[in-house]
Order: structure tokens, then C-alpha cells, then sequence
């Protein structure tokens, strides 16, 4: 059973909006500061938005203003709203839950061996 699992991806137009959601199992606690990041064809893994423990939040600089995490305790889900969405958003979205009490601003830059789960990621393919 996958710990993480991303819904809500899909494809729209430039300017559009998507949210993507991700459900976590009880293997992963409030105590997990948790973050999305993506992986466009040809490019690197980029660390998107991040939520730590105390609640702080970081973003990308490419993202800012356009997209917000947010995540509903009790039921243990990781949101990602995106909107004025742009071609350069194309990619395949994950999310990620960290292993130690990181701040939202590390997060962002941390790669899969700081992560204790990741999900099999959801496509969001942004058109001109």
C-alpha cells in the first residue's frame, strides 16, 4: 500500500487552474513537514512548495503568488492549488513527506534521501 498517493492532475490551458491532492496513510504524522515537487522532461527535480511542522510555508520562486499548499490534519491530505497556471508548469507532480523536522524553506531543496515517502506523482500538462 503506497503511503501517498497524488490525485487531481490533468490538462488545461494556459491561465488555467488545477488542485492537486494527496492522501497520506497514518504512517505519516502531523509531525512531517510535507512539500510537493516536480519533474519536467529534461529538467531536474524542483522542489515547488513546502508546510512544516510550525505551519510555515515556502514556495519556489517560480510559483510564487500562483500556487498554495495547504493540508487538512484530520483527514491527512496534502493540497497543492495552482493557478494562472503556464506552459512552463508542465511536469509530473509528487508530493513527499520529510523525515525530520525540517523548515518549510529547506524542504524545497532536500532530494529523495531526506524524504521518508513520496507518491508515484500526477501528471499536469499546461497548453499555450
Amino acid at each position: 500500500q503506497p503511503h501517498l498517493v497524488e490525485t487531481g492532475g490533468g490538462s488545461v490551458e494556459t491561465g488555467g487552474s488545477l488542485k492537486l491532492s494527496c492522501a497520506a496513510t497514518a504512517f505519516i504524522t502531523r509531525r512531517h513537514p510535507m512539500g510537493w515537487f516536480r519533474k519536467a522532461p529534461g529538467k531536474d527535480y524542483e522542489g515547488v512548495a513546502a508546510l512544516d511542522s510550525t505551519g510555515n510555508r515556502a514556495y519556489a520562486d517560480a510559483v510564487k503568488g500562483r500556487f498554495e499548499i495547504s493540508r487538512d490534519t484530520d483527514k491527512n491530505i496534502l493540497y497543492l492549488q495552482m493557478t494562472d497556471l503556464k506552459p512552463e508548469d508542465t511536469a509530473t507532480y509528487y508530493c513527499a513527506a520529510y523525515r525530520a523536522d525540517f523548515n518549510a524553506a529547506d524542504c524545497l531543496h532536500l532530494d529523495h534521501d531526506y524524504m521518508d515517502y513520496w507518491g508515484n506523482g500526477a501528471q499536469v500538462t499546461i497548453s499555450a
